[in-house]
């Protein structure tokens, strides 16, 4: 029986020390085939380059099936998935990230966004993170705990996208399942003069501190801030809970324009 097949990603680049702990982590159980960017491409979400070409080459230097591809995180994973990969994985890991992506994080992180794609291309997919200025070294005891879960289910038929969150000090406290919270930044805007003088903005602030606040011991922020490695599982399907108010508006709304009682 062949061993499954793991492809990894991330969004800071094929350089990036965090990416190849993971690979080295993912060895363990599986054969590894990585795709990432060939320079760093956070925060680009689920960007992908459909009016664009794409370039893979091989990148010996980190090991054999290693690629780098001049495009985003989803770009990696979607070639990989449809042509790099002689099958599709039987799970995406993306990371090592050095930077914690909790809460409204998830909608604006690369790091995500590639292990999301993992999963709309029908694969179990685990993103991790850890705090940033942390070995990412931290979240391997949490990395080897969850990936054979994750390959026995997926398996039998049933696949996760999970969102992994590991403080500084490694989770000293334990892993807990949690929510996503309220991540808090310093929003501004910073409008500069190049030396044209034209005007240019740099966009988004530092994060604030986790210092709890509406947060609570459920939810990733809360859990991070006391010690915790937070794991969040995810969906693709994000409609709101109150889809039904809004079908009994629309047709109530609906019998009224048209005269109906």
């Amino acid at each position: 029986m062949s061993r499954p097949l793991i492809l990894v990603s991330n969004d800071d680049g094929i350089r990036a020390p965090g990416l190849r702990v993971l690979a080295e982590v993912a060895a363990e159980f599986g054969e590894v085939l990585v795709c990432a960017p060939n320079e760093e491409r956070s925060g680009f979400s689920h960007a992908i380059s459909l009016r664009a070409s794409l370039r893979s080459e091989r990148a010996p230097e980190f090991g054999e099936r290693w690629f780098a591809v001049s495009g985003t995180p989803v770009d990696c994973v979607y070639l990989a998935c449809l042509h790099l990969c002689e099958r599709l994985p039987d799970l995406v890991l993306s990371g090592i990230n050095p930077g914690y992506n909790l809460g409204a994080d998830v909608f604006y992180s690369g790091t995500v966004g590639a292990a999301r794609e993992g999963l709309l291309r029908g694969c179990s997919s685990l993103a991790v993170s850890v705090q940033a200025d942390a070995n990412p070294e931290v979240a391997l005891p949490f990395v080897r705990t969850l990936v054979p879960r994750l390959l026995a289910e997926a398996q039998a038929g049933t696949r996760h996208l999970l969102n992994l969150n590991v403080p500084r000090e490694g989770g000293t406290k334990g892993l807990r399942a949690a929510r996503l919270g309220h991540r808090r930044y310093r929003d501004q805007v910073a409008e500069r003069e190049d030396l044209a003088g034209r005007s240019y903005f740099w966009i988004g602030g530092p994060p604030a501190p986790l210092s709890g606040g509406d947060d609570d011991d459920a939810s990733d922020t809360g859990l991070v801030g006391q010690g915790y490695a937070a794991l969040t599982p995810l969906e693709i399907d994000i409609t709101a809970p109150d889809l039904g108010d809004w079908v009994e508006w629309i047709s109530a709304s609906s019998g009224r324009s048209t005269g109906q009682d």
